[in-house]
C-alpha cells in the first residue's frame, strides 16, 4: 500500500527484523527523551543484538501483526497489534506505534494504524506527559478509561476506542 509522501506501508517479514530492532531503540529516543532518563537508552542500545533475535522470533509467530512503513532509506516506523492482554472487552491490542520524529504530522502515523486495525474497537497503553501521541491517539478515536500502569519507563494510561 502506498502510504504518504512516498512511503510504502507494507507487513513485517523476518529479513525486517535488524531493522525494525535499529528502528525501534531510536524511535524510543526520539519520542521519550524528555519522558525518560538517558540511562534507559544507553541499556536499550546495548541489547541491540537481543532485540534482532527478539524481532525475528515476533515476526515468525501469529501472536501479533506488524507493519512497516518505509522510504526509500529505509524503515520510518512500525504499527504492532496483537491479542488483548488484558481484560478489556475488545478483540486486538495496539502493542506499539512509532514512527520517527522527521515522519510526525505527515500522515505516516495515521496510514499505520489503519492498515494495522482499521476502525475497529481497540485499546493500547500511552506513556504519561506523551502530549503528541495522547493528542494522535484521540484524533483516532481513542479515549482514557482510568487504567493505570506503572514500571521502570514510567506511568502508562490505557486509551480504549
Amino acid at each position: 500500500m502506498k502510504g504518504p509522501q512516498g512511503v510504502t506501508i507494507r507487513q513485517a517479514v523476518p529479513d525486517d527484523a535488524e531493522a525494525l530492532a535499529h528502528l525501534h531503540v531510536l524511535v524510543w529516543e526520539e519520542a521519550y527523551s524528555s519522558l525518560m532518563p538517558a540511562s534507559i537508552f544507553e541499556s536499550r542500545r546495548a541489547t541491540v543484538p537481543r532485540r534482532i533475535e527478539a524481532w525475528r522470533q515476533n515476526l515468525t509467530t501469529p501472536a501479533a501483526r506488524t507493519i512497516v512503513a518505509e522510504d526509500p532509506h529505509g524503515l520510518v516506523g512500525f504499527a504492532s497489534v496483537g491479542p488483548p492482554r488484558d481484560d478489556v472487552g475488545v478483540d486486538d491490542e495496539l502493542w506499539a506505534l512509532y514512527v520517527r520524529a522527521s515522519g510526525w504530522g505527515t500522515g505516516v502515523g495515521h496510514a499505520l494504524l489503519t492498515e494495522a486495525l482499521g476502525d475497529r474497537p481497540a485499546y493500547l497503553w500511552v506513556l504519561r506527559g506523551n502530549e503528541r501521541a495522547i493528542d494522535f491517539y484521540r484524533r483516532h478515536g481513542f479515549v482514557e478509561d482510568g487504567a493505570v500502569r506503572s514500571d521502570e519507563y514510567g506511568t502508562e494510561d490505557r486509551m480504549v476506542r
